[in-house]
């Protein structure tokens, strides 16, 4: 009977030991913290490429010479705006046989053949220039690029898809613009995959709320997505909560100066941004938590670390 009440005892003590590690002076305590509220977001960022949404090359419908360009890049154009005038082939050797004869006749035959007029086939703005007046051009020549407008394109990893829906607010910066951010809406997610580096991504499109007037097609742009956010929420510093076998603990002090005790609690957490963790049970905001000076440390750690 003694023997059993021994062993009971021992056990008693065991089991309180695993919550109690030892009674450090003040000094032995680095810091504490207790549960504060505050807003988290759980973000990740993708790599994007400023694209027009339609791209179109403006295109000769036959060989000869350009007369005159009327627009510039960066212009804004109406839909069936004369944006180009050229003459063919034999408009151009015509033209010059008559100057060749002098001025009179060459604005002659300008009155009587005219150029043809190029017109704009949308509405939208030049992004390129390519070709000059003067200049001899084939119906496989772009003379002029234009688009409807300008957005970014990016590919995103099949994992991170769930955290994108049409509609969600996004902010972006521009790599040659760094200091600058602006917001964007995902206004379309693809349907069909493409694997690149045999990676799955998905193609989606996202709109400026407000263009910056630094916007240029082929600029670099970096997105910040917002996976998962929380209000309000319970958080501790990272650095105070330890994880063993897929379980996470803090320290915890009870009582006060030279009576102080310490033992662990098991929490449960929920999202964290990288620098604070939301702790959905386990502790209260009574609580006192703590991480030890360096000594200490070791010694909590070797303790903790015990079957």
């Amino acid at each position: 009977m003694k023997k059993l009440i021994i062993i009971i005892i021992v056990l008693i003590l065991a089991g309180v030991s695993s919550f109690f590690i030892f009674k450090p002076n003040k000094q032995a305590v680095d810091k504490t913290a207790k549960l504060t509220q505050r807003d988290l977001q759980v973000q990740f960022r993708e790599t994007g490429t400023v694209s027009p949404r339609n791209r179109l090359e403006i295109k000769p419908p036959f060989a000869g010479r350009i007369e005159e360009i009327l627009v510039e890049e960066g212009d804004k154009i109406k839909k069936g705006q004369i944006i180009i005038r050229m003459s063919s082939s034999e408009r151009a050797a015509m033209l010059d046989a008559a100057r060749a004869m002098g001025q009179e006749e060459y604005d002659r035959w300008q009155n009587i053949y005219k150029a043809t007029p190029i017109v704009a086939p949308m509405d939208g703005f030049i992004i390129l220039r390519s070709k000059e007046p003067g200049q001899t051009v084939t119906s496989a020549d772009a003379v002029l690029v234009m688009a409807d407008d300008l957005i970014i394109e990016s590919k995103v990893d099949e994992t991170d898809l769930r955290y994108i829906k049409i509609g969600d607010k996004l902010q972006i910066y521009l790599d040659a613009y760094p200091d600058e951010t602006f917001e964007g809406i995902t206004e379309h997610i693809s349907y069909e995959s493409t694997v690149v580096s045999n990676v799955t991504v998905y193609s989606i499109r996202i709109k400026p709320v407000k263009k910056p007037p630094v916007f240029r097609a082929g600029m670099t742009a970096t997105i910040t997505i917002t996976a998962e956010s929380k209000k309000d929420a319970q958080t501790l510093p990272n650095n105070f909560i330890t994880e063993r076998n897929g379980k996470k603990s803090v320290i915890v002090q009870t009582g006060k100066g030279g009576k102080a005790v310490f033992g662990t609690k098991q929490i449960t957490t929920g999202i964290t941004d990288g620098r604070f963790t939301e702790i959905l049970s386990g502790i209260t905001p009574n609580d006192t938590v703590v991480i030890f000076k360096t000594s200490s440390k070791q010694k909590a750690k070797s303790f903790m670390s015990r079957p």
